[in-house]
């Protein structure tokens, strides 16, 4: 079925994405930030669950800026941004191919695996290259992002059965959204620091694994380690002493001998709060369900109503 709303949600489905953590994300950002106008910056931007809704919850946002390091995912915003037609057309035909073997498992599999070979290839043009993406993630084991060490996407086809690979009227609504939206690929650190007007940061970064078998660092090829956690904690302390705001998600891994754990030691001039979120993309059916997650923020949670942003 698709979708008939005019709100843009995520075209993608994401591991770790926050549709499920929204409402704690909302409550968390001071009301005032809908009285003036000010910038949006998010540089691990994902599936962009947090990015449409604070753009659509705050229209009085001019101007947003949104980064990944992940390559396909960031050309396949360009594109939707740049190019939605063109691209709807491709996703329409993958579509209408893919349901036509509905039945046929074999060779379903085929023409999985036959787009999953073309996409790694990376020969194909830019909008060819988003609806691989999206049709990959559509199609895919629970619709996970992994690569390898050579950066080939390799996860194994799902069983559903007719999946919306062309969404047309959110690739248009999220189009819309788009256009007050600079597309940045890189390092988190190449996002601006230093803006003049008002401006809000969300950080959702590839979360820290709670134990060393845990790990999930496929998202892309270089992998993101202790020391980009640290690195990412002296950036948040700089975007503090330019006088600008920001919220951080992510695991909470405790520590077993009671003494503080990796994020209070690395946040410890900060604001630490425990919330609740579904996991529901693991291996494992077991470790599915509600886990304890960090929100970290440079201003006081309980203050955000009575406290002044900016």
């Amino acid at each position: 079925m698709h979708s008939n709303s005019n709100k843009a949600k995520p075209f993608l489905k994401w591991a770790g994405g926050k549709t499920q953590l929204l409402k704690e994300i909302g409550k968390s950002i001071p009301n005032n930030l809908t009285k003036s106008t000010f910038t949006y910056i998010e540089p691990f931007v994902g599936s962009g669950a947090v990015l449409f809704w604070i753009l659509q919850k705050y229209p009085k946002i001019e101007y947003a800026v949104i980064n990944d390091v992940n390559i396909d995912l960031i050309n396949t915003y360009k594109v939707i941004k740049e190019q939605p037609q063109d691209l709807i057309e491709i996703l329409r035909f993958f579509e209408e191919e893919y349901h036509y073997l509905d039945k046929d498992t074999e060779a379903k599999k085929v023409y999985y695996y036959e787009k999953r070979t073309a996409y790694n290839t990376r020969t194909a043009s830019k909008t060819r290259q988003a609806a691989y993406f999206i049709f990959l993630n559509k199609t895919c084991f629970n619709g996970l992002y992994r690569v390898n060490k050579k950066n080939g996407f390799n996860v194994p086809m799902g069983r559903y059965v007719k999946p919306t690979i062309c969404d047309i009227p959110n690739i248009l609504n999220v189009n819309r959204l788009l256009q007050k939206v600079q597309i940045l690929t890189g390092d988190f650190e190449i996002v601006p620091t230093n803006q003049s007007d008002p401006t809000f940061y969300y950080f959702d970064p590839p979360y820290k694994p709670l134990t060393e078998t845990a790990s999930f660092t496929a998202y892309a090829k270089t992998g993101f380690t202790d020391k980009d956690q640290i690195r990412l904690a002296r950036f948040c302390q700089d975007i503090h002493n330019n006088g600008n705001y920001w919220m951080l998600s992510n695991s909470n891994p405790l520590s077993p001998d009671g003494t503080l754990s990796f994020f209070q030691t690395i946040y410890k001039d900060f604001n630490i709060r425990e919330v609740q979120a579904k996991r529901s993309i693991n291996s494992n059916g077991q470790k599915r369900g509600k886990l304890s997650e960090l929100l970290i923020t440079n201003y006081q949670y309980d203050k955000v109503i009575q406290t002044s942003l900016f």
